[in-house]
């Protein structure tokens, strides 16, 4: 069995950041799937899972309600690592206007909504939400704060690549 994309790259070296993931065709769309990395994986700890849960619920809702951005988002939550999100898109499958560079600014402006929020996270009723006692604001906002300021000040958007191991004899290891 191959080794996915995903697991093909560094996460020894892998920075906070915006990167394409994926990038799938199904018809004429094309489905982009971005790997928004918060913290750096194996190096810092991961975040908070309860501060993720905030952040998942602000975020999409920010995201599924911005003009020019709601009608072509299909996802936003956490990876089960929990040192970043998936934000996964689609346009046309001859369209470029989804790059880490241009999602840079809607991002931000994401994290500046959840910097600036205040009242009941959205989302949060035993009727809404599978764990609605599982939050936390002031962390979420810290999480959104530390994560901007890196995109601002150091924007990485290209994966180190992990090589696949092999063995004295030349057998490639796909599954290591």
């Amino acid at each position: 069995m191959d080794l996915i994309p995903s697991f093909q790259v560094d996460h020894t070296d892998l920075k906070p950041g915006i990167y394409v993931s994926r990038t799938d065709l199904q018809g004429n769309v094309k489905i982009i799937t971005f790997d928004l990395r918060m913290t750096s994986p194996n190096r810092e700890p991961a975040i908070n899972i309860a501060a993720m849960h905030t952040l998942e619920h602000l975020i999409a809702t920010y995201l599924r309600n911005r003009e020019g951005f709601k009608d072509t988002m299909i996802y936003f939550g956490p990876m089960g690592c929990l040192t970043g999100s998936y934000l996964i898109v689609s346009e046309g499958k001859d369209d470029n206007r989804y790059t880490p560079e241009t999602l840079k600014d809607i991002v931000i402006d994401a994290l500046k909504f959840v910097e600036d929020y205040e009242g009941e996270v959205p989302g949060t009723t035993p009727q809404t939400c599978g764990n609605y006692l599982m939050h936390d604001l002031p962390m979420a906002k810290y999480e959104a704060a530390r994560y901007r300021k890196r995109l601002e000040e150091n924007f990485v958007s290209e994966y180190p690549k992990a090589a696949r191991p092999v063995s004295g004899d030349g057998v490639v290891f796909h599954d290591a």
